[in-house]
């Protein structure tokens, strides 16, 4: 199982959506740390504390993201991928957003 603390792997300033907004953004993140490990195979905690604070085009790039870049149910990718965090309306809003994603697949 990979491991990827958000604020410690990469950047306590999250921000933007695109790559185009900057190398702290959504899809940097899910580029560099999670399509990788989850088309391989492994499975992903991502810890979410630590960072000054998440807007909502970064939280929904990286994760409704990798369900339209990997072109996966979210049933399927929530067996593979594990959001750690004290903040309970920050893990429902990254899993609104990993549903929202997956509905629009179908």
């Amino acid at each position: 199982m990979k491991i990827v603390n958000v604020a410690r792997d990469f950047t306590r300033f999250p921000s933007g959506r695109y790559k185009k907004n900057g190398n702290t953004s959504g899809e940097a993140f899910r580029e560099k740390h999670l399509e990788p490990a989850i088309k391989a195979g492994e499975e992903v905690t991502v810890e979410l504390d630590g960072t000054i604070g998440y807007g909502s085009s970064f939280l929904e790039e990286a994760f409704g993201g990798l369900v339209r870049a990997l072109n996966t149910p979210s049933e399927v990718l929530k067996s593979k991928l594990h959001i750690v965090t004290a903040d309970e309306t920050l893990l429902e809003e990254v899993n609104s957003y990993i549903e929202d994603a997956s509905r629009q697949l179908r």
